[in-house]
């Protein structure tokens, strides 16, 4: 990273990769091949990726359990060699469910800082989806990395540690609302105002980076008004902060465009327009609504007269509803701005609108140090492994991002070209195959033969 804060990458870069457990060996074999054949075709030898293969999985667990134990999951070494080459990519890690070891993606998160989950998600035409209107869904999924119920802050009933915190929440805070004391195993969930920033922050430079149209902040703070309602808070305070003469917030936008069309409008009347609510408030929160409009009335030099058109909108959205709208408005979501667990449930939502997490691509990045190891959003899938079989589309598409991170976007371009067409030809993996008509059926090896024929 330099000192400009921007990535440094030589014309022959070492790149280190996990191929991945289950069917991670066969996607892997066939993403090189394209991932190479792609760079040669773009860059004409100026160009090259060193491949260099780190161990985490079953993998090294099974080579090198007997001399280190659970460690063997994740050898101190990979984490060395992500940390010092700064970019990598993975297929999907085994993690056992309930007890045992802690989730690798997790673990590598959280060790490297990674505190964006970057998730684009887009339709490729052709590919069979269970919805009407797979082409209206473009968003940008920033998904916080590092807090949040995923920080792995818990205990067991039945544990003297579990029993300590009821004890300390009962005795010491006063909370009543543990329904069940005895038989509850305790989670605790951190949001922080750095933490919640800097991911933001990241959100909104992407989307103006991009020329995107709008950032909406989503969570459910509505119900946790400390954590989630707090990272909402946050996040408006930040971009009219930091941001404040390329941003407008929606509100914002509702109290200008009112005198945009009535230069006479009160104050008094402006509230009443954006909150219908407004005559049956305490005096108190009148008082904050006619301040909100006042303030936002400052902005007519810079943002009235229709300028505000021109400038990035954001917004927020409570999260259930947020999985209604996406299927039933999806054109109203740009970039997404939303905390671990919330990005987890919308990314794979969104992801069945436009054929499924087999080619929804995803990357961990921060964005300070300029680590990032890009990766595929769906699992193992054991029971197909080596049999050369499933689509490989997720880890090609995380090796776009990983391309367009890189700069080199020539290569990004080229594949996401090589995608439309060979899809358009119908050549698919079975996923696709079996839900397409007159498709014809490649193995995840074939697929990445036609790709690169079609290059």
């Amino acid at each position: 990273m330099g000192s400009d804060g921007k990535l440094v990458v030589p014309d022959n870069p070492i790149i280190p990769f996990i191929e991945g457990d289950g069917t991670g060996v066969d996607i892997w074999k066939a993403s090189v091949r394209v991932f190479n054949a792609a760079v040669e075709k773009a860059y004409a030898g100026r160009k090259k990726i060193s491949w260099m293969e780190v161990y985490a999985g079953e993998k090294p667990f099974n080579l090198f359990r007997d001399k280190m134990g659970d460690n063997a999951w994740l050898p101190d070494e990979t984490v060395d060699a992500f940390r010092d080459f700064l970019v990598g990519i993975k297929g999907p890690l085994t993690t056992p469910i309930g007890g045992g070891i802690r989730s690798l993606n997790v673990a590598l998160r959280q060790l490297l800082d990674l505190y964006t989950c970057l998730r684009p998600i887009r339709y490729f035409q052709g590919v069979p989806t269970p919805v009407k209107k797979p082409e209206d869904v473009d968003v940008v999924i920033f998904r916080e990395n590092c807090e949040d119920i995923y920080a792995g802050i818990e205990w067991m009933t039945g544990t003297d540690e579990c029993e300590k915190i009821v004890r300390f929440l009962i005795s010491e805070m006063g909370v009543s609302k543990i329904r069940f004391p005895k038989s509850s195993s305790i989670g605790i969930k951190p949001i922080s105002r750095d933490g919640s920033e800097r991911l933001i922050r990241a959100a909104i430079q992407y989307a103006l980076d991009h020329k995107r149209k709008s950032v909406t902040i989503v969570h459910k703070g509505n119900i946790m008004k400390f954590t989630e309602g707090a990272f909402k808070d946050w996040g408006y305070t930040l971009a009219t902060s930091e941001f404040r003469s390329r941003v407008v917030t929606e509100r914002e936008s509702w109290v200008i465009n009112n005198q945009d069309r009535n230069s006479f409008l009160s104050v008094e009347e402006n509230a009443r327009m954006i909150d219908p609510g407004y005559d049956m408030m305490s005096p108190h929160q009148q008082d904050d609504i006619r301040a909100e409009v006042k303030a936002a009335l400052t902005l007519l030099p810079t943002h009235g007269n229709g300028q505000l058109k021109k400038l990035l909108m954001i917004k927020d959205a409570i999260f259930d509803i947020t999985l209604q709208q996406v299927l039933t408005r999806a054109k109203e979501f740009d970039v997404v701005a939303t905390m671990n667990l919330e990005g987890d449930f919308l990314s794979d939502a969104l992801a069945a609108q436009v054929g499924g997490i087999g080619i929804a691509p995803g990357a961990n990045i921060n964005y300070v140090t300029g680590h990032a190891i890009f990766e595929a959003t769906h699992g193992t899938a054991p029971k197909y492994a080596n049999l050369d079989k499933v689509n490989p589309g997720s880890v090609i598409l995380s090796g776009v991002m990983m391309f367009e991170y890189l700069g080199w976007q020539d290569a990004a371009d080229l594949i996401v070209k090589t995608i439309n067409r060979t899809i358009g030809q119908k050549r698919v993996t079975y996923d696709f195959e079996r839900m397409m008509q007159g498709a014809t059926l490649l193995s995840c090896s074939g697929f990445a033969d036609a790709l690169i024929e079609n290059m």
